[in-house]
Parts: structure tokens; sequence; C-alpha cells
């Protein structure tokens, strides 16, 4: 049966099926191989699959993110970068960098936080003299912030397929996320005061004063999120729907950019969305369930033990192995069937589990900026009117800053889970 999952989903990858169809038809062949498990099982495990009240959070926190989109928060959120960064050569792009983290803490989604900050950062950073495939690049990279800063998707998704704390992962990312994000402020300051770009960034520069006034409003989500899940008001779900409520009322009485006319579109957008993740999650969860069956978590552990001895050894593998993966697998999807199978052998070697969650989305976040599929870089693409093979030679610099960070992530634990032992101390 492995054999038959293995070859069929590398074939139905390699003839462009899509991710959640592909997943779905390998385990069915995989079901016909073994010959002694009833078809039966496909639609109750991908029912099982989806029957998760964390998962709730998924449809909800995209909802949220269209909502603040829709709302002019986006606007308020890169007003505000710019007047704490952006007096200074390489602001702008700099400012983009910020902006991204920022609107990472209400959306949840690299590409949503593409298309909402790229829309107004992308003309502006051509507008100041940047080459277009840098413009792109920098919204490319600093987007994949969004499924690192809580909250995050792909730790929801990591979270329920490890039965990993979300609460955890979402505070344990805070670390990462600006240590990612740090080091791409610096590159983009470097690159300009290197290239002579961005001389005139500081021209027209709001004053933090009131661009401050103008952005608590939208910050107040943020807090409303992380500050509940923390206090333990609600649970991250729970905070999902509070994070829609905010959204309205930001937008609609505060901003009042966001009318009634424009909740169908936004529903219409969230359900189109949410809809092709679930697909994803429900298929993967039957593939899931086969690779258990089969015992080959079991072989591969026991591979591994043989193989590499020590835990910075198995870390750097996987940490390679995971890097040619996501240049070719969508990050959920890879998610949901690597995670149950590398966890449990990460946590033998001694490996936190939800330091390990930060590693692999991390690690998976690249895939999203890497040819051939990554989704961030088509995104830019689109919002700068680029073919992808312009961007790319811009693109190197940005990836080799961010994998660094990602050497540091995995060989420092601290990073991650010191924040996380400030927060629930004894109780995790």
């Amino acid at each position: 049966m492995n054999l038959a999952l293995a070859l069929s989903l590398a074939i139905f990858f390699l003839a462009g099926v899509p991710i959640a169809v592909a997943i779905g038809l390998a385990s069915v062949l995989g079901i016909e191989a073994h010959g002694r498990l009833p078809l039966l099982l496909v639609a109750q495990r991908m029912f099982t699959g989806i029957d998760s009240f964390p998962l709730m959070a998924i449809p909800l926190f995209i909802l949220a993110g269209n909502l603040m989109s829709a709302g002019g928060i986006s606007h308020r959120l890169v007003e505000l970068a710019k007047s704490i960064v952006g007096g200074i050569q390489g602001g702008l792009a700099a400012s983009c960098v910020l902006t991204c983290m920022m609107f990472a803490s209400v959306s949840g989604s690299s590409v949503a936080t593409t298309f909402a900050i790229g829309a107004i950062l992308i003309p502006a950073m051509v507008k100041h003299g940047y080459p277009k495939p840098l413009a792109a690049s920098v919204q490319a990279s600093s987007a994949e912030l969004g499924v690192l800063i809580p909250p995050s998707i792909p730790l929801i998704l990591y979270g329920v397929s490890t039965d990993t704390s979300i609460g955890q992962l979402f505070i344990a990312g805070i670390g990462p996320g600006v240590l990612v994000a740090g080091a791409l402020m610096a590159l983009v300051l470097i690159l300009c005061r290197v290239r002579g770009i961005g001389l005139e960034d500081g021209r027209n520069r709001p004053r933090l004063g009131p661009a401050l006034k103008s952005a608590l409003p939208a910050l107040i989500v943020p807090l409303v999120i992380l500050g509940g899940i923390y206090s333990g008001i609600f649970t991250p779900t729970e905070a999902s729907a509070a994070a829609v409520a905010a959204a309205v009322i930001v937008g609609m009485a505060f901003y009042r950019e966001l009318r009634f006319a424009d909740l169908p579109a936004i529903l219409k957008k969230t359900v189109l969305a949410t809809s092709a993740i679930m697909l994803i999650i429900s298929a993967a969860a039957l593939f899931s369930f086969l690779i258990t069956r089969s015992g080959l978590p079991n072989e591969i552990a026991a591979w591994f033990k043989d193989v590499f001895e020590s835990r910075i050894a198995f870390l750097l593998v996987v940490n390679l192995m995971l890097l040619v993966i996501g240049m070719f697998i969508e990050t959920s999807a890879a998610i949901l069937v690597l995670a149950p199978i590398l966890t449990p052998i990460a946590i033998s070697y001694g490996v936190d589990p939800v330091h390990f969650g930060l590693v692999i989305v991390v690690n998976l976040a690249l895939g999203m900026i890497t040819p051939p599929l990554g989704v961030n870089l088509f995104a830019a693409c689109s919002v700068a009117d680029l073919p992808v093979e312009r961007i790319i030679p811009q693109l190197a610099w940005f990836v080799l800053t961010v994998f660094g960070a990602l050497m540091i992530i995995t060989y420092v634990p601290a990073i991650t889970l010191w924040p996380v032992e400030l927060v629930f101390g004894g109780t995790r």
C-alpha cells in the first residue's frame, strides 16, 4: 500500500492535478491496493478529518482578514509603519516588512497579506525609484510573516494534526516572526544603501502621532485576539469569532469604509478560500490514516534512528527535506501529510513538539517564495504586473536571509519556547 500511495501521489502532483484531488485519488488507489479495506473509509475519514472544533478558527480568521482588507485597516497600518521607519534610506521597503508583520497579526494568511499590503506599497516603492522586481521581492518575502505571526492558519493545521496546543503554538510564533522580520528589514536597508535606492523615502512621511491615532482602532484587533487567548478568556477558536466581530466594528463604526453592501462579496471570497483549505484537510486526513495504518511512520523513525544519531543531524536533514518539498507541495497539504509522521520522530530525539512545529512552518513558508509553486511569488508578480522570471534574481538574497533565520530558530529553541514558558509556565 505504501508504494501505491507514494507513486500515485507523485504522479498526480507531476501531472498538475489539484492538491486535494491528488491526495484523495492517491488514497483511494492505496485502499484498492490494500484489498482488505472498504471504500466506505473514504467518506468516513474525510468527514472525521474536518469534524474538529479548532478548525472552525480557519474560516473565521480568513473572514476577519477579508473584512479588514475591505475596511481600510491595511492603509492605516501602512501609514503607521511609514511614520516609524519611513524616514531613512530604504525606509519604504522596511515599512513593507513592518506593515506585513502588523497585518499578519490579524489575517493569518500570507497570500491575503501579499494582496492587501502589496497593492499599496509595491506601486509606492516603484514611484520612489525602487526597481519593480526588487519591490515585488520585498513584498513576497515579507508576506511570509502571515504564517508566522499569530494567528496563523498553518500553525492551526499543525496543532490539529499533531494534537499540539494551538495557544502555545501561537505564542511560540512571535519570536520567530520578529526574528524573520528583523532579518528582512536589515537586508532591505543594506541593499538600498549599497545600491543607492530609496534616497527620497522620507518625502511625505506621515507624522507618528496622527498615524498612531488613526491606526489605534486597527491595533485593537490583534490585542483582542492574542490578549484573549493568553489571558484565558477564550480559546483560539473563540478568538477567531471575536476577531470577526472586532473587524466589523472597526471597519464600520471607526473607519466607516466597510459597508453592508460589501459583505456578500467578502463572504463569497471567504467561502471559496475556506472550501479549498477544508477539502485539502479532509483528503489529507484520509491519507494520514492510511499512512499510519501501513506502519510507515514507525519504519521511518527506525531508519532515522539508524542513520542519524544526533538531534542536530536529524533537524538538518528534516530542514533540507522540507525545503525541497516546500518548493513543490502546497504548505497546508505538506503540513497535514508530513507533520503526523515527523513530529513523533522529533519527540523521540528530544525535540519539543511546539518548537518543531515552528521549524516546519518557517521552513515551508520558504516554499511560498520559491519557484515553481511559490504562491506569494505569483501573488506579488500579479500585483506588480511582472513575469515570474524577472523577480527570481532579486529573490535569492531574501531566500538566503530567511534560511539563515530558520537555522537560528532550529538550533536555538529558546526563541520559540521561552515566551511559551513565560506565559504558560508549569501548565505546559
